[in-house]
């Protein structure tokens, strides 16, 4: 397992799963508690959450403000998705900055995001299972949308051959200069 800092904005990780294959398939450790923690710090995971989505469908840019704020370690098991985060953190010299990465169930790549930022990501392939764990529980009171389609944002979203399907919430996010930055504690 390989994890690395990603090069456009601190406090995000790269991880690369290694796989051990012969005929049968692969073997992966897909989580190791103990490098995560001496590379990027420690994190309490206490809920895993899935969704399986169709091509096309756009999920975000959500993220949980104050004391409900979670970090997600993301990942796909099925198909392919563009992942974006987009660094909300006061004082941040990336703020409002946007880092994109194509996890597959084919690489077995991942994506640590620390709290302070917006994620979402849109389905490539003609189905995709989406997994991550979070570090803190789902307040539907607290959760925040990011507009996936700010300008001020710069997200180049593919054209994956149809019509993106994104929910009614979603299409209601913020501006960016409407959000406030995301206090680290």
């Amino acid at each position: 397992m390989s994890i690395v800092p990603a090069p456009e904005i601190a406090g995000v990780w790269d991880i690369e799963v290694g796989r051990i294959g012969d005929e049968r398939g692969y073997f992966a450790e897909t989580f190791r508690r103990d490098l995560l923690e001496k590379a990027a710090g420690r994190f309490d995971w206490l809920q895993d959450n899935e969704s399986l989505s169709r091509r096309g469908v756009l999920r975000g840019m959500h993220f949980q403000i104050g004391e409900w704020a979670q970090a997600k370690l993301v990942r796909v098991t099925r198909g392919e998705v563009l992942d974006v985060v987009v660094d909300l953190r006061a004082g941040s010299p990336t703020f409002g900055r946007h880092l994109r990465r194509v996890l597959s169930a084919s690489r077995g790549n991942q994506l640590l995001v620390p709290r302070g930022f917006a994620h979402g990501y849109l389905v490539l392939s003609d189905e995709a299972q989406f997994q991550y764990k979070v570090d803190n529980a789902y307040a539907p009171h607290s959760e925040a949308t990011l507009l996936y389609s700010d300008p001020a944002l710069g997200i180049e979203w593919p054209d994956v051959g149809c019509p993106f399907v994104v929910s009614a919430k979603d299409e209601c996010g913020v501006l960016l200069k409407d959000v406030k930055p995301y206090e680290i504690k």
